[in-house]
């Protein structure tokens, strides 16, 4: 017969892992839960401590400002590392903008040049903006210089106007780049615009990106021009990008 202190050796054996899980602290609770009950509409997700202690980062889309733990206090601008000139909000804004465009894929996309070339940039674009028109009638020298453009068609006004409707005739139609090309040339399109188009949805990105109007060009590293490059300043801006 099993003696009491086998079986008792036995039964605390068994008994280890439950013991040892409920002697196990408890995971320290998430500040950011708290900072966010003290801000309407805001989720614990979009707050991130910042080296400025009782300050947090508070992001929207790419749109970023800064928060007091007590919810008190929202201050707006960047936070730039004085002793190294570093604008950490950039930075962070920037990597924003890369998780958001590697989450289109990019057969929703317009793209303008060869797959190896040796740069890669997003464009928004206006069928009816002026500097779009003028980039576009580059392209081929852009795709010259080893700059491959991808477009996102943003129309600047409202559902249901003029340069709307052209975006969604864009990709509506059979040959899309051909479209883009001829409505971008002032060129009528006889297609009609169809179910399912991206035209709403890429709108909605560019006022997360903030933008301020068309072209808007973003890098591979998430920097963002607001307005027409010429090709040769750009690829300047983007070789230069390569050597620091």
């Amino acid at each position: 017969m099993m003696s009491r202190k086998i079986a008792l050796v036995m039964a605390l054996g068994a008994l280890g892992p439950q013991l040892a899980a409920a002697q196990a602290p408890a995971p320290a609770p998430d500040p950011r839960v708290e900072v966010s009950s003290r801000i309407p509409g805001t989720r614990p997700d979009q707050l991130r401590p910042t080296p400025m202690p009782g300050v947090y980062e508070l992001t929207r889309g790419t749109d970023i400002a800064f928060v007091s733990t007590d919810g008190k206090y929202a201050i707006t601008g960047d936070m730039i590392v004085l002793a190294t000139d570093d604008n950490i909000t950039e930075t962070h804004r920037r990597e924003i903008r890369v998780r958001m465009l590697a989450a289109i894929p990019e057969s929703e996309m317009l793209i303008f040049g060869p797959p190896d070339a040796k740069y890669t940039v997003t464009v928004f674009t206006d069928v009816d903006c002026g500097y779009c028109r003028k980039l576009h009638s580059q392209m081929a020298e852009y795709n010259r210089l080893g700059v491959r453009v991808r477009y996102l068609l943003y129309p600047r006004t409202e559902p249901g106007t003029s340069s709307w409707i052209k975006a969604e005739q864009v990709w509506c139609a059979p040959d899309r780049k051909d479209a883009l090309t001829r409505a971008k040339l002032g060129q009528e399109l006889k297609n009609k615009p169809c179910a399912g188009n991206p035209v709403a949805r890429f709108r909605a990105l560019g006022q997360d990106f903030n933008l301020q109007g068309t072209p808007d060009i973003v890098l591979a590293n998430g920097e963002m021009f607001g307005g027409y490059v010429p090709p040769d300043e750009l690829l300047q801006h983007l070789n230069g990008l390569q050597h620091h």
